[in-house]
């Protein structure tokens, strides 16, 4: 049931007439109650997964905790213990905490390994074999992969990390857990929402409040115009240039891939705005997961806008925890002796970032090229790292940090850079990706982009003026959402507002981009 779907329309329709006329101590069990439902529709049989690993996930939080309360009660029964002997219980507490922890750790992401990459393993055993003269082959296994199950997943272990760390107790009510690990907003594309973020506004009742409604239902229709009328029409173009690659070559290469920018930008964002606005009809409040991400000066700082709550995950639960583990610290100790200090210092840190950025593309699917894809993020971040003195030193002779004209220099480049790596997504293929990359500028010719041939990619001329005026009113309001909420402004005009929104409803209606039965694709991130 995608979020563009007519049955998904009226599945939340009913869910918020139903949410505020039922007593408000029901309605986080509503909730839950809609988002199994949502997921039982996605796939009866995929249920099992997300009940395992919500279920594991209760049984450990709550045996950590326990843990921590009996060790606070033999204190308080033994207050004459020495410092050493506190010292050597919480040592010894510490280490079963951690064995239970590491338990639900390898339990829950081997599901996950499993059901997203055995296969892909399989297939490179078989490549494997195959070079070194053997006939044998081993058989692919028919594992379907379950709706959302790398953000569900994520939520949980990080959840589970969380209570490891004390950061809060451990949910008693393995009831409202599950309602944490599912619900249905979050399934499809997130954002990674943390425990104690999400559980604020959860599973507390809520009031009708008009203005809280009318910003949540705003910000899904403006979800749906990025989705239904931008990102699925500009699609049609870049299924056709990316399709045929022997045909598409050169300019249309470089086409395609701002095309490509433009899609995923429009159908990532249009959906998260999506799930934050039924979560603000809900009252439940969601972590923003961009911040105007095209208007980055750097790789480094697109990443710090750009899927924020993943990037924060990888960052608090993998990048610190290896930087500051004793194998790090031990390298980072041989690499400065053995090295030198110059080299000796940014071997840890590279090998840290390194592995961060091999697993965060691998969490984006079970394939080279997206292991590529974030090594190549890795890498620029690294060598843009490596350029800073060179940077600094050229702010100083030339004084251009802080013109306009630089800073969309800056902006530019960053689009291009990112546009340019994100190929690797586009071809799925990395020796394609880099054949189709080179013909950009050894094949470039510039008739290509004005010779009629772009109105025969799947576009006519009304797409290119339907998708020049999104862009226009996209690069508006994100230049004029770094003043401020754009909504609460448009709040203080409701001629204005009530304008903009029956406009936006217009377009969706006549421009939306429909397939087969009026259904819309889905969403980009839903195959994550």
């Amino acid at each position: 049931m995608l979020f563009t779907s007519f049955d998904f329309i009226l599945f939340i329709s009913l869910l918020f007439v139903i949410y505020y006329i039922i007593p408000k101590k029901l309605q986080w069990g509503l909730l839950l109650v809609a988002s199994y439902l949502f997921y039982f529709i996605a796939g009866p049989k995929y249920l099992i997964y997300i009940l395992v690993t919500t279920a594991s996930t209760y049984l450990v939080g709550r045996k950590i905790d326990q843990l921590e309360i009996r060790q606070k009660h033999y204190f308080e029964a033994n207050k004459d213990m020495s410092r050493a002997d506190k010292k050597e219980h919480r040592s010894k507490t510490k280490a079963k905490q951690w064995k239970w922890l590491l338990v639900c750790l390898v339990f829950n992401f081997g599901i996950l390994a499993v059901v997203k990459y055995t296969n892909f393993t399989i297939h490179n055993i078989n490549i494997l074999l195959n070079s070194f003269g053997s006939d044998r082959k081993l058989s692919f296994l028919s594992i379907a992969l379950p709706m959302g199950i790398s953000f569900y997943t994520f939520k949980t272990m990080g959840y589970i990390i969380d209570v490891y760390r004390k950061k809060y107790r451990a949910e008693k009510n393995f009831f409202k857990l599950a309602l944490f690990v599912s619900f249905f907003p979050q399934l499809i594309q997130g954002p990674i929402s943390r425990y104690d973020n999400l559980s604020k506004t959860l599973f507390k009742g809520h009031k009708f409040n008009s203005k809280q409604v009318g910003y949540g239902v705003q910000r899904i229709i403006w979800g749906y115009f990025k989705k239904l009328v931008l990102a699925d029409r500009i699609l049609i173009a870049v299924n056709t240039l990316v399709g045929d690659p022997d045909l598409y070559q050169g300019g249309y290469v470089f086409v395609g891939m701002l095309f490509y920018a433009y899609q995923l930008y429009a159908d990532f964002t249009g959906g998260i705005d999506i799930t934050i606005g039924i979560g603000q009809v809900l009252g439940v409040e969601m972590e923003e997961n961009f911040n105007r991400p095209y208007f980055s000066k750097s790789i480094a700082e697109y990443w710090r806008r750009w899927h924020i709550t993943m990037g924060t995950w990888f960052k608090d639960y993998l990048f610190y925890p290896i930087s500051v583990s004793k194998p790090m610290l031990n390298l980072s100790k041989f690499s400065r002796k053995k090295f030198g200090n110059v080299l000796g210092k940014r071997i840890p840190i590279y090998l840290s970032t390194s592995l961060v950025w091999f697993t965060t593309g691998l969490w984006h699917g079970s394939s080279w090229n997206f292991i590529v894809w974030g090594l190549t993020n890795c890498f620029v971040i690294l060598l843009s790292q490596e350029f800073r003195p060179f940077y600094d030193w050229f702010h100083s002779k030339f004084k251009v940090k802080d013109k306009l004209s630089f800073r969309i220099f800056q902006i530019v480049r960053t689009v291009l850079l990112m546009s340019s790596i994100r190929m690797f997504d586009c071809y799925r293929d990395v020796p394609m990706t880099f054949k189709m990359f080179g013909t950009m500028f050894y094949k470039f010719n510039i008739r290509q982009l004005f010779n009629g041939s772009l109105l025969k990619i799947g576009l006519s001329a009304a797409d290119y003026l339907i998708l020049f005026a999104g862009l226009i009113v996209l690069t508006t309001v994100s230049i004029l959402q770094a003043r401020g909420s754009v909504r609460e402004r448009l709040d203080n005009r409701p001629i204005v507002r009530n304008a903009f929104y029956y406009a936006l409803i217009i377009c969706i209606i006549i421009f939306g981009a429909y397939g087969v039965g009026y259904d819309s694709s889905q969403f980009i991130y839903n195959q994550f």
